[in-house]
C-alpha cells in the first residue's frame, strides 16, 4: 500500500510538482504501481517516464545516480508522513473549526458576488450585433484538443495522410483529426489551464460559461468564480499587482473583502476559480510585469484552480505548472446546436432549419461555419436576409474584414515591427500573393521557407519601407503575427502553415487574380493561366469566385468556353457523338424547356446508356436543375421511358412476380402515339420476354441457374431494344469511345458544366456573349464555326 492522497497531494503542491510529475508521484508513492505499470496507464515511453521521474527527484533533493534514488525518496517521503501525522492529530480540532468558517465565508462570498458574475458574464455581444444576447440562450458545448497542433513535428505528407479522405477536397473542414475531449471536462481535470485557440475560436466565451456555471452550482461549487480582463487589468495606471486588483473587484460587491486577510485566508484554502482572459491582448509594454503578476499569484496561492485564455500564436506565455489545450473548431453537431439555439432565441426556430439546409448545400460556407465567430456572422447575414448573398466574394469580404481590422482593434501585439507598418489594404495584399503562389503549385500546407521570399518581395517594394526595415524583418514573426492577429494563416505544424480555412485560400487566390488580369483583353496570361486548370476540380471555387469579382466577365468566359471546346478537338469520336447530340436535339419539337437543358439531359441520357459513367439518380436531378418539364415534352418524355426501360433488364428488377419490364412496355404503348413499326416491335419484344420468362425456372427456387440463364437472353434482347431505339428513335448508339475518351466524356462534362455555373453566377455577361456561349455548349467544331460565321454574316447586314 503507499501514502494518502492528500497527504501526497499537500506535498506535490509544496514542492511545486507539475500536473505531468504529479500524475507520476501520486501512482508510483500513493498506489504502489510498478513502472511497467504506469508506463502502461498513462501511455508514456520508458524515456518520457524517466523525464518525470528525474523532475520528482529534482525538486526533492534527491541526488545521485542508480536505482537507489527510490528507494531514497521512499523513506524521505516515510518520515515526512509521520510529522504530517503527528501535526494533523494536533491540529485537527482546530481545523475542523476552521473548515466550518472557510466554508461559511465560501457560500456568504459566492451569493454577494453573484451579481457581478451575472453582469460580466452573463451575456456576449461581438460582430454587428445591436443588443447583447444571453449567454445561456446560445452557449454551445466546447471541445479541447489535449494536443497543440502547430507543435507536433510533422511532416507536410503526414498531414496531408491525416486529412479525412472523404473531405480531401474542402479538406479544412474538421481536418487534421486529433482526439477531442469536452472543454468543461478539461477545466474540472486540470488544476491549472492554459487554453489556446485561433481569433474567434471561442475562448472567452468559454470562459465566460465556466464562470456561469461555477456560481450556479454546477461546477466547482464550493469555489468562488472571478473572472478578470487582463487588458484591463494591465492598462490601470495605478499597475496594482493581481491580488490586490482582485480584492479590488471583489470588495464592491462583499464587506469582508475589504480585509485583505479574509481574501488571502480564502486564497490559502484554494477557494478560487480564477478566470484569466486574453493574455494575448495585453501591450507588449506591459507584458513582462503581467505574466509575472500571473505566476506569483498562481505560485503562491497554488491550491486555487486557474484557467488562462491566449491566442494560439502567443508562444512566449509559457507557464511551467500550466497544461496547454487548445480549442478545437466546432464540428456538425456544435454548428446544428449553435445554430438552433440562436434562432430559438429570436423566436424563428423555422428559419434555423432553413438556415442548416443552406449550409449543407454549400460546402465553402459550410467550413467558415466551424470558426465560432464567424458562424455568428453567418446567422446574423441569415436573419436579416433570409438566405446568404448571390454573390458569396461579399459575405467572405465581410468575414475577412472582421478578422483584419475590427477583431483585432484591441489587440496591440504585433510580433514584426516592420509588419505593424502595414496597412490593412497591404496586409489583405500581402494575403492574396502567398495565396496564389501557393494555391496554383497545388500546396494547400506550405513550409515557412516557401513564403519567407515572397513576404521579403513584397514587403521591400513598399513605400516608405527603409533598409533598416529589412534588416530587422522576421518572416516567422511575420506569420505569427497573421495567425495571432487575425487567424487567417495557422500553424499546423512546426513550421508548417495552412490558410485557416480552404475558402479563404481561394479566395485570396481569386482576389490576386482579378487584380493582375486586363479583364478587356481576350489573350491576358492571367487568366489564360486559370482557364488552363479547367478540368482540375480544386480549382473549382476558384473559377467561382473570380467570375463574381470581375467588372466584366465576357473574355473571361468566351476564353472559358473555347478552352472547354479545345479538350475534345482532336477526337473523331467525340465529335460524331456531339454532332449526333446536336442533329438529335434539332430534331425534337421543343414545347417548353430551355434547349440548352434538352442538350444536357440528351448528353447525360446517351452516357449513362452507352458507358455508365453518370447514375440515373444524376440525370433526374440534371432535369430538375435546367427546369426541363419532361410531362411537357412528349418526345422527351418517350426517350426517357426507353432508356428507363433498358436500365430495367438490369440486375433481378424484372422478376416475375415484378413485371417491372412488361408492364413498362404496355405504359409506352398506351401513353404515347406511337406509329405503327415501333408499337409492333415493342410488343414482339414483350412476347419474347413473355415466352422467355415462362421457360425458366423459378427465380426463388434456383435463383443461380435463372441468373445465368438471364445473362445469356438478356444481351439478345438488349440488343433488339438497342437496335428500336436506334431505328425509331435515334438514340442508344453504339460509340465506339476508348478508356482515354470516355475519361474525356466526365472530363468534358463536368468544365461544361463548370462553365454554366460561372455563366448562371452572380457576374456580369453581355447579352452577347451569354447568347454565343449558350448556343455553342456542347456543340461539335464544325457546327460552332458555322454558328460564328452565321453571327458575322448577321452582323455585317
Amino acid at each position: 500500500m503507499g501514502f494518502p492522497k492528500d497527504f501526497l497531494h499537500k506535498l506535490a503542491d509544496e514542492k511545486g510538482l507539475t500536473d505531468k510529475q504529479q500524475e507520476v508521484f501520486l501512482l508510483l508513492f500513493g498506489e504502489g504501481k510498478s513502472r511497467e505499470q504506469i508506463q502502461s496507464q498513462l501511455y508514456l515511453s520508458n524515456t518520457a517516464f524517466n523525464t518525470r521521474l528525474s523532475g520528482i527527484y529534482t525538486k526533492f533533493q534527491i541526488g545521485g545516480k542508480g536505482p537507489g534514488k527510490e528507494s531514497r525518496l521512499k523513506s524521505d517521503l516515510n518520515n515526512r508522513y509521520q510529522r504530517w501525522q503527528a501535526e494533523n492529530y494536533n491540529s485537527s480540532l482546530l481545523t475542523e473549526n476552521t473548515d466550518v468558517s472557510i466554508q461559511t465565508l465560501v457560500q456568504k462570498t459566492r451569493q454577494q458576488i453573484q451579481p457581478y458574475i451575472q453582469e460580466c458574464c452573463g451575456t456576449m455581444r461581438v460582430l454587428d450585433m445591436t443588443q447583447p444576447i444571453k449567454l445561456g440562450k446560445i452557449y454551445t458545448n466546447v471541445n479541447i484538443l489535449e494536443k497543440i497542433t502547430g507543435r507536433t513535428w510533422l511532416e507536410i505528407a503526414q498531414l496531408q495522410e491525416k486529412v479525412s479522405r472523404e473531405n480531401f477536397e474542402r479538406w479544412c473542414r474538421g481536418t487534421v483529426k486529433e482526439e477531442r475531449i469536452p472543454g468543461i471536462e478539461a477545466a474540472e481535470k486540470f488544476s491549472k489551464l492554459m487554453i489556446l485557440g485561433k481569433p474567434g475560436a471561442g475562448k472567452t466565451t468559454f470562459l465566460k460559461h465556466l464562470a456561469i456555471q461555477c456560481i450556479g452550482g454546477a461546477f466547482q461549487a464550493e469555489r468562488v468564480p472571478v473572472f478578470i480582463t487582463l487588458k484591463d487589468f494591465a492598462d490601470i495606471k495605478e499597475h496594482p499587482n493581481l491580488l490586490e486588483y482582485l480584492q479590488h473587484l471583489l470588495k464592491g460587491y462583499s464587506d469582508e473583502m475589504e480585509d485583505i486577510s479574509t481574501l488571502t485566508s480564502l486564497l490559502k484554502a484554494g477557494k478560487f476559480l480564477i478566470l484569466l482572459d486574453g493574455l494575448d491582448e495585453v501591450r507588449e509594454i506591459d507584458s513582462s510585469r503581467i505574466l509575472r503578476e500571473i505566476k506569483q499569484l498562481s505560485q503562491e496561492f497554488h491550491q486555487n484552480k486557474f484557467v488562462i485564455t491566449c491566442r494560439i500564436a502567443a508562444k512566449e506565455y509559457i507557464f511551467e505548472k500550466f497544461t496547454e489545450v487548445e480549442v478545437a473548431d466546432f464540428n456538425e453537431e456544435q454548428i446544428a446546436d449553435f445554430s438552433h439555439k440562436w434562432f430559438h432565441s429570436k423566436n424563428d426556430p423555422v428559419k434555423a432549419e432553413r438556415f442548416l439546409e443552406k449550409l449543407k448545400q454549400d460546402e465553402p460556407i459550410l467550413e467558415l461555419a466551424t470558426n465560432p465567430l464567424l458562424l455568428t456572422l453567418l446567422c446574423l447575414v441569415f436573419e436579416d436576409v433570409g438566405g446568404f448573398p448571390d454573390n458569396r466574394t461579399r459575405l467572405y469580404a465581410e468575414g475577412i474584414a472582421k478578422l483584419l481590422r475590427e477583431w483585432n482593434i484591441s489587440c496591440e501585439r504585433e510580433r514584426d515591427p516592420v509588419y505593424k507598418k502595414l496597412s490593412p489594404n497591404y496586409r489583405e495584399e500581402l494575403l492574396c500573393i502567398i495565396a496564389w503562389n501557393t494555391f496554383k503549385r497545388g500546396n494547400y500546407f506550405f513550409y515557412q521557407e516557401e513564403v519567407a521570399k515572397l513576404i521579403r518581395d513584397y514587403i521591400q517594394n513598399l513605400p516608405g519601407i527603409t533598409q533598416e526595415d529589412l534588416l530587422k524583418l522576421d518572416h516567422r514573426a511575420v506569420l505569427d503575427s497573421i495567425e495571432l492577429q487575425h487567424g487567417l494563416l495557422v500553424e499546423r505544424a512546426r513550421g508548417i502553415y495552412s490558410f485557416s480555412h480552404l475558402t479563404f485560400h481561394e479566395y485570396f487566390t481569386a482576389c490576386e487574380i482579378v487584380t493582375n488580369c486586363n479583364q478587356c483583353d481576350i489573350n491576358d496570361p492571367t487568366l489564360r493561366e486559370l482557364v488552363s486548370h479547367i478540368t482540375e476540380p480544386n480549382w473549382r471555387e476558384v473559377f467561382l469566385l473570380t467570375v463574381q469579382m470581375l467588372y466584366s466577365a465576357d473574355y473571361f468566359l468566351l476564353n472559358l468556353k473555347t478552352s472547354v471546346d479545345l479538350l475534345v478537338q482532336n477526337s473523331k469520336e467525340f465529335q460524331k457523338f456531339l454532332l449526333w447530340l446536336y442533329h438529335k436535339v434539332d430534331s425534337i419539337k421543343i414545347q417548353a424547356s430551355p434547349n440548352l437543358a434538352i442538350k444536357i439531359f440528351y448528353f447525360c441520357a446517351e452516357s449513362i446508356y452507352s458507358f455508365g459513367i453518370f447514375y440515373e439518380a444524376e440525370l433526374i436531378e440534371m432535369v430538375k436543375e435546367f427546369h426541363v418539364d419532361i410531362k411537357c415534352e412528349p418526345e422527351i418524355d418517350l426517350d426517357y421511358d426507353l432508356y428507363s426501360l433498358r436500365d430495367l433488364s438490369d440486375g433481378l428488377s424484372f422478376l416475375p412476380k415484378d413485371d417491372n419490364i412488361i408492364t413498362s412496355i404496355d405504359d409506352i404503348c398506351k401513353r404515347y402515339t406511337l406509329s405503327s413499326p415501333i408499337k409492333i416491335k415493342l410488343q414482339q419484344l414483350k412476347t419474347i420476354l413473355n415466352n422467355l420468362l415462362r421457360e425458366f425456372p423459378d427465380p426463388h427456387q434456383e435463383q443461380e441457374k435463372f441468373q445465368t440463364l438471364w445473362a445469356f437472353v438478356r444481351s439478345i434482347w438488349r440488343e433488339d431494344l438497342r437496335s428500336l431505339m436506334i431505328m425509331w428513335r435515334n438514340i442508344g448508339r453504339n460509340w465506339n469511345f476508348n478508356l482515354a475518351e470516355q475519361d474525356l466524356l466526365e472530363q468534358y462534362y463536368d468544365a461544361n458544366l463548370l462553365l454554366v455555373e460561372c455563366l448562371n453566377s452572380y457576374c456580369y455577361v453581355s447579352r452577347e456573349v451569354r447568347q454565343e456561349i449558350e448556343e455553342t455548349l456542347l456543340l461539335p467544331i464544325e457546327e460552332i464555326e458555322k454558328w460564328k460565321q452565321n453571327k458575322q454574316s448577321n452582323d455585317r447586314g
